[in-house]
């Protein structure tokens, strides 16, 4: 499932998107590529990332980037996240988890859904920001992805996991990303009304 044979590199990727026009459509339609060689289309890719998820990676992928100051870093975890959520959604819609592993598919999204509604309560609630109890959501989601994934995924995914969530995690950038004056402010604003949609709609 995660062989790397035909993967398009990082330059190729970045020559694809480029870090200047990132475009989370176009990542997703590359992993998709990826998965499913010739299979894949890009109705395949809105099927499993919606338009709203989409609006949602893209201003990530600039938060990312202001934070860290490093387009190429910034693309990368924006490249792993697409990565994974693609190859989840292909796993899940093609019916491979077991049992077990579909009760983890239960938790993770009641721990996302958590996840989701904190992140806007702290955005929409002055002062109740608190960054180590966001951190620790965001640390538990990734315990059960791993998990989730365990049977059918390489190590090389596992890193990617851990890349995605130890940067959104990251107590210094949830800082900034939720400080009054910051630069993440507007950002932080488009995510949360797309999270609020996604909740509206029973997504998340």
């Amino acid at each position: 499932m995660d062989s790397d044979s035909g993967e398009l590199s990082d330059g190729e990727l970045v020559a694809a998107a480029g870090p200047d026009n990132f475009s989370s459509k176009s990542l997703a339609l590359q992993a998709q590529k990826k998965i499913l060689t010739k299979m894949a289309t890009r109705t395949m890719v809105n099927m499993l990332i919606d338009d709203t998820s989409s609006e949602i990676f893209d201003e990530l992928y600039k938060v990312t980037m202001e934070h860290l100051k490093n387009k190429k870093e910034a693309h990368k975890i924006m490249k792993d996240l697409i990565k994974i959520a693609v190859k989840i959604g292909i796993l899940y819609r093609n019916s491979q988890f077991n049992a077990e592993e579909l009760e983890t598919v239960e938790k993770f999204r009641k721990k996302l859904n958590q996840a989701a509604m904190t992140i806007v309560s702290f955005y929409e609630v002055e002062y109740t920001f608190d960054k180590h109890v966001l951190s620790e959501l965001l640390h538990e989601c990734k315990e059960l992805v791993h998990e989730l994934v365990e049977r059918h995924l390489t190590a090389r995914s596992h890193a990617r996991i851990n890349h995605v969530f130890n940067h959104f995690a990251d107590l210094g950038f949830l800082t900034a990303l939720y400080g009054l004056e910051s630069e993440c402010r507007p950002h932080l604003k488009k995510i949360c009304d797309g999270i609020n949609k996604l909740l509206e709609e029973k997504v998340l």
